[in-house]
């Protein structure tokens, strides 16, 4: 937005950006305003929760996302994976809980825009990705989105086609990761489910894999030169009978059901690495 005031959204309210410059800082973390103590999670940007672009700007990113993946997913996987592996040493634990074939839906936690690239890591299948839309615009950065199998939800609006496009997906036998807090946490906590992979998982009947990720919420230390350990576990598969047009209420219920073991998963990893 522009103009004298210029301001950030937040949820319950919004802030002038000035006053998100001029918060505290101490040894280089971000001061949560409510106590003054440092976070676990590194400066990261005031959010956007809302995207104003309209919604046919978004299409082409549908339309090409049921069509499938191209040779982007595999050029970029190539150039990433070992940086990643080496960099953050990440070791996969359960990953004979995938199975290699079949609609599947991934159900992880989510700290750092790295988290699909340390769960595909160790997965032979491709992986597509529902990602707020804000990710789309940088002209390079958008044409690997676009080819590479990742497809928008639209921030701070009821964006069915975003839905459409998971469920076409999965309809097409393939693996879709969808982060069941529904965006990155920015407490270096886990967050709330939303309801969106509730809604997926009954309305695909999907097997469903919760994924717990262990030691991103440090990975934006890299500008100090400090690289976190990364763990990823992936959870006993679930399943969940087909239910049309299931409640809002229903959606949660079956969201906390995928996410349980997330946490559970996430605690442990947690206390074996000392956090």
């Amino acid at each position: 937005m522009s103009g004298t005031g210029r301001w950030s959204d937040r949820e319950g309210g919004r802030t002038p950006k000035a006053t998100l410059r001029n918060r505290p800082r101490e040894r280089g973390y971000r001061v949560t305003a409510a106590s003054g103590l440092p976070s676990l999670m590194a400066d990261m940007k005031p959010q956007v929760y809302k995207d104003e672009r309209p919604a046919e700007y978004f299409d082409q990113f549908h339309a090409s996302a049921r069509k499938g993946v191209g040779w982007t997913y595999t050029f970029v996987r190539t150039l990433v994976s070992l940086p990643t592996l080496l960099i953050y040493r990440v070791k996969a634990i359960g990953v004979e809980n995938v199975p290699k074939s079949g609609p599947l839906l991934l159900a992880p936690n989510h700290f750092s825009q790295m988290d699909h690239f340390f769960v595909g890591l160790y997965l032979r299948r491709k992986v597509r990705f529902m990602a707020k839309s804000q990710m789309f615009g940088p002209p390079v950065l958008t044409y690997i989105y676009k080819h590479g199998g990742v497809f928008p939800v639209r921030r701070g609006h009821h964006d069915e086609e975003s839905i459409k496009t998971a469920l076409t997906i999965l309809g097409q036998g393939e693996m879709l990761l969808v982060y069941a807090e529904g965006g990155r946490s920015r407490s270096g906590k886990l967050k709330e489910v939303k309801p969106g992979i509730g809604r997926i998982a009954l309305e695909s009947e999907a097997t469903v894999v919760p994924v717990a990720i262990q030691g991103s919420e440090t990975v934006r230390r890299w500008k100090r030169f400090r690289f976190p350990k990364v763990t990823v576990q992936f959870g006993e598969p679930l399943s969940f009978p087909d239910e049309e047009a299931p409640s809002r209420e229903r959606q949660i219920e079956v969201a906390e059901q995928i996410f349980a073991p997330v946490r559970e998963m996430y605690g442990g990893l947690a206390t074996r690495s000392g956090r």
